[in-house]
């Protein structure tokens, strides 16, 4: 184990399960909210659940800061806290007045998704309703009453017809094509005389008229009369909270604001709902959902349920649960939740499943009640929907069985299971730590040489680079070869058309196989649009490390397929070489182990409060480990649980702005040479560099690559990007890395953050230590926070539907 590299100020060798001396500072005393909705300084900004430092509790996502950085939700906020508000919502997102290039691609996308999702057969029909509640509607309220007390067995509430067995070679489908970036953006662009009609509605109920544009584009046309007649709709804009949206209600409305007005619940509804996806729930628990509404002051929750079902703004699911031990009686714990074994579909009647009738033949398995939104619920359905097609059909017969099993032969090892699954199979799970990312690459080598047309997708610009690098490697050693082989995209350059095959004649990604490495970072939106992406035959891979943090958006899709084990898994046996290979593979397993580290690979920094501890990463960063290590600043990044705090990415970015790049910060805060982290969308970083800036906006260079970011959208989208949070630095590795633990970081850090801000580190990691013991208890104790999905029961309805044999 080593000491800090040459350094003068003491440092603790070994590894980060020793103690850090001196008292532990004292955890920074929230921030109040006073400000307008929407205002820059609105809520997220010096929240506590944003500055105290977590990267899951609302810091590092892009409910915390601002809504285009590249975090998504507070999973750190357990489902009750999530829903209850405590997440904050982002600022910034779409404070722009015009539309960017990226909202243009997030635009384009999501009118391929409505698309897609109208040719799919409509099995439950929206909920109408006129001034009193009737028939679905009060039978839903009803039904989630009845299930939570036991009065009623499942089948008696929600009784549906048994859906349709699936063939098991779908019929081909044809698909949308591609939407272009202008006319998504054409659609988008809300008309000036609605931007203005919303301007002078919000000036009339105090709200500032910055968000006009957002208001309109997220209300439509008539934006101006339906924000006048349910002021509460202001809270579909992100940033905006419950309060703010009651102090607008009241300007408008006056004395007939009244806290039982059924718009107020059916807004509150929406935005818990919101909040939960930002936390990463794709829905939640009924009695969640009511208690949170409760704590919001809502005098009826559940006639605020009933009003937003019928109105069709939210939508009510259960799940059967398998034996858990959770009572019929009983509402599940949304810990529950989140064991994909422990509960299964109870849409069907599974009649003679032995044990699970009483006396007079209703279905009495435990259930959950969930309720939740649209769009997460056409996507969860779509995905499982697409996975099934896979799962179930045969792959094209691309290469003979002979030349697949040579392929395998020439691979060995866990690398030859891995192409005889694909040879096979239609959809395939690859798992293992960074290492193992050079059994893909032999994968789409081999199926290059048969024929195949093969892509490799990442998350992000770091993957892409590092994983193309890993494949010209290969192509070397095995000599020339026809074409240039398999091509690496992002994720969302393959999605939007900017990079990859394009699309076929029916609008299906052009290609045989598709290796989508960080799988853990897919939200169910993202792997849902892939999967209907893909043309039927094809194969499709899902390869990643699940200790990673999960994605930033809804849903765990990863882990969610991996516990179903509804297709071939592939566990990679390439173990991380070094004591950095040691020291995360421990952490995966919950140990912080001492590891021999004789060419300082890992080194223990102890400090006492968050002043030393920004003060000695600025040292490391720019003189000892450059020095003693060999590794040049702009080659070492800093990771550090949250944007806020008194060592959070903020104050960080500041101290190494000033040390390795001084300026004014003349064109909005950055300077020509800064480092930057660009989030187009949330979920998305862009590592970067200031180029300059003009009458167009900030110009960056990003991975090679030139972006002109408009100048409205700077202060939204473009951080300083020598300190990251693990979510940002998630997908990239570095030669160097410095993570950063001050003392209020304590509550921030659990397994899946230790084990992702350590892995990200190729050469050298040292660690600014002031947590004291609570690095070792995370690691022991505290695994990653549990997300409500539906993902599970979807898929193991769809696994029973199929013909058995």
């Amino acid at each position: 184990m080593s000491t800090e590299p040459e350094t003068t100020e003491e440092a603790e060798p070994g590894t980060p399960d020793t103690a850090a001396k001196g008292d532990a500072p004292k955890q920074a005393a929230p921030e109040g909210d006073s400000t307008p909705p929407g205002s820059a300084a609105s809520e997220a900004d010096e929240a506590a659940s944003g500055d105290s430092g977590s990267d899951e509790a609302g810091s590092d996502e892009a409910g915390s800061d601002e809504a285009g950085s590249d975090e998504a939700g507070s999973s750190g906020a357990g489902a009750g806290e999530a829903v209850a508000g405590e997440a904050v919502a982002g600022e910034g997102n779409g404070a722009a007045a015009g539309v960017s290039e990226a909202e243009a691609e997030l635009a384009a996308q999501r009118i391929e998704r409505e698309r897609i999702e109208r040719r799919k057969a409509e099995n439950k029909g929206r909920i109408h309703s006129g001034a009193k509640l009737s028939g679905k509607a009060a039978d839903l309220l009803a039904a989630v009453r009845a299930v939570e007390s036991g009065e009623k067995p499942t089948a008696t509430v929600f009784a549906e017809p048994e859906p349709a067995r699936r063939r098991t070679t779908p019929e081909p489908v044809r698909r949308p094509g591609p939407v272009s970036a202008a006319a998504a953006t054409a659609a988008a662009a809300p008309a000036p005389e609605t931007v203005q009609g919303v301007r002078q509605v919000l000036t009339e109920g105090g709200a500032p008229d910055a968000l006009a544009p957002q208001v309109a584009t997220a209300l439509g046309e008539g934006a101006q009369e339906a924000l006048r007649a349910d002021p509460w709709q202001l809270l579909r804009i992100p940033g905006v909270r419950p309060e703010q949206a009651d102090g607008f209600a009241r300007a408008l409305l006056g004395a007939e604001c009244r806290p039982e007005d059924e718009r107020r619940g059916r807004a509150f509804i929406g935005w818990l709902l919101e909040q939960a996806a930002l936390a990463g729930h794709t829905a939640l628990e009924a009695p969640a959902l009511t208690a949170a509404l409760a704590q919001r002051g809502v005098p009826d929750p559940d006639a605020a349920l009933q009003s937003a079902l019928a109105e069709g703004e939210a939508l009510v699911f259960q799940d059967a649960l398998e034996e858990t031990g959770v009572p019929a009686h009983a509402p599940a714990p949304v810990a529950a939740a989140h064991d994909p074994g422990g509960y299964e579909d109870g849409n069907e009647g599974d009649e003679g499943h032995e044990g699970d009738e009483g006396e007079d033949g209703q279905d009495r398995r435990p259930v959950r009640v969930l309720v939740g939104l649209e769009r997460y619920a056409l996507a969860e359905e779509s995905l499982a929907d697409g996975l099934a097609r896979l799962i179930n059909s045969v792959p094209k017969e691309d290469g003979s069985a002979e030349g697949w099993e040579r392929a395998a032969a020439s691979a060995q090892g866990s690398a030859a299971d891995l192409v005889r699954a694909v040879a096979g199979h239609g959809l395939v799970l690859h798992t293992g730590g960074e290492a193992s990312r050079v059994e893909p690459a032999r994968l789409l080598g081999e199926a290059h040489r048969l024929g195949l047309r093969a892509w490799a997708a990442t998350h992000g610009p770091l993957g892409r680079d590092g994983f193309a690098e890993l494949l010209r490697r290969f192509r070397q050693a095995d000599g020339p070869t026809e074409g240039a082989g398999p091509a690496v995209v992002t994720v969302a350059g393959l999605l939007s058309g900017a990079e990859g095959p394009g699309r076929d004649a029916e609008g299906a990604l052009d290609l045989d196989l598709l290796v989508v490495l960080d799988a853990p970072q897919l939200d169910v939106e993202t792997a849902a649009l892939l999967v209907e992406s893909l043309p039927d035959g094809a194969r499709l891979v899902w390869a990643g490390d699940p200790g990673v943090l999960w994605s930033v958006g809804p849903g765990r899709v990863f882990a969610d397929l991996l516990a179903a084990r509804v297709c071939p898994q592939i566990a990679s046996r390439v173990p991380d070489p070094g004591p950095l290979g040691e020291l995360v593979s421990g952490i995966g397993v919950g140990e912080l182990n001492q590891v021999a580290a004789p060419g300082k690979e890992v080194v223990i920094v102890p400090v006492r409060d968050a002043g030393e501890a920004v003060h000695r990463t600025v040292q490391l960063v720019a003189d000892s480990v450059p020095r003693a290590i060999g590794v040049p600043a702009e080659e070492t990044v800093v990771i550090t649980p949250g944007h806020g705090g008194a060592a959070g990415t903020r104050a960080l970015n500041a101290a190494l702005k000033e040390r390795l790049n001084p300026g004014p910060g003349r064109f909005g805060g950055f300077d020509p040479g800064d480092r930057i982290a660009y989030s187009p969308a949330p979920g998305r970083t862009l590592p970067g560099q200031v180029v300059g800036a003009d009458a167009e906006g900030l110009h960056l260079s990003c991975s090679d690559a030139p972006v002109v970011v408009p100048r409205e959208r700077v202060e939204s989208c473009v951080r300083h990007g020598w300190a990251l949070t693990a979510h940002q630095a998630a997908c990239g590795r570095w030669p160097a890395v410095v993570v950063v633990l001050p003392g209020d970081a304590a509550q921030a850090l659990n397994r899946p953050w230790v084990y992702t801000a350590f892995g990200r580190a190729s050469r050298h990691l040292s660690v600014v230590h002031g947590v004291e013991q609570a690095l070792p208890r995370a690691v022991a104790e505290i695994p990653a926070k549990p997300r409500t999905t539906r993902l599970p029961a979807l898929l193991h309805t769809q696994a029973r539907a199929q013909p058995a044999g």
